[in-house]
């Protein structure tokens, strides 16, 4: 990987949701994921607040047809994010830190009890005041911004071993579906998905004539 990859979660875009929340299930989705990561709070060391989990929910049909346009995805990002269970101050994870600044924790990620990731924290390749930094090229990163370093490894996400296996095993979330995830020195959140609202239909893309003035 070349480029330093991360989430940057700013004063607006989906709703933040409590570590032991109910997920409303997006409108108009069906494979609903979760994407596992460890936020942090202002740029570089010195001006980290601190660290919570962070949980990107994924409606990924959505995000599939959304990449096809080649500017990111949109919707397929704008239901919830889960953080928490707390904040835990960056001092006092810095017995957790290695020699090369990355934080030694471990991570699981489990769907109705049944473990499907387990990784390190410290596997990341850069580190979080790198991610910082470089998010900050040519913009500000403020107080009260929000930096995930993207998935937990080895299933911390469902859209990963679909890839790995070749389909959509395990499936995808569904009403009922209990989302946990730990981190070492962070704690657990653990939400249930729950049925969401029935979406206002939306017409298909007409085709249009090409005038110009």
């Amino acid at each position: 990987m070349r480029i330093a990859t991360f989430i940057h979660q700013g004063r607006r875009g989906s709703g933040a949701v409590a570590g032991d929340a109910v997920l409303p299930f997006p409108p108009s989705t069906e494979p609903l994921d979760a994407l596992q990561g460890v936020q942090t709070g202002e740029p570089v060391r010195d001006h980290i607040l601190g660290y919570t989990i962070f949980n990107d929910w994924s409606a990924r049909d959505l995000q599939s047809r959304e990449m096809q346009v080649g500017l990111g995805p949109c919707k397929g990002k704008d239901t919830a994010t889960t953080l928490g269970p707390w904040l835990v101050t960056a001092d006092e994870l810095e017995p957790h830190r290695d020699a090369d600044g990355f934080l030694h924790l471990a991570l699981t990620a489990s769907v109705n009890g049944v473990e499907l990731g387990r990784d390190l924290l410290s596997n990341m390749s850069w580190t979080f005041e790198e991610l910082l930094a470089y998010a900050s090229r040519g913009t500000r990163v403020r107080p009260g911004d929000v930096l995930a370093s993207g998935t937990c490894g080895n299933g911390g996400c469902l859209a990963e071993l679909w890839g790995r296996n070749g389909k959509q095993d395990p499936s995808p979330l569904k009403p009922g579906d209990v989302v946990e995830i730990t981190v070492e020195g962070l704690g657990s959140t653990r939400n249930t998905v729950v049925a969401g609202t029935e979406p206002v239909p939306l017409p298909r893309a007409r085709r249009r004539p090409r005038h110009r003035p």
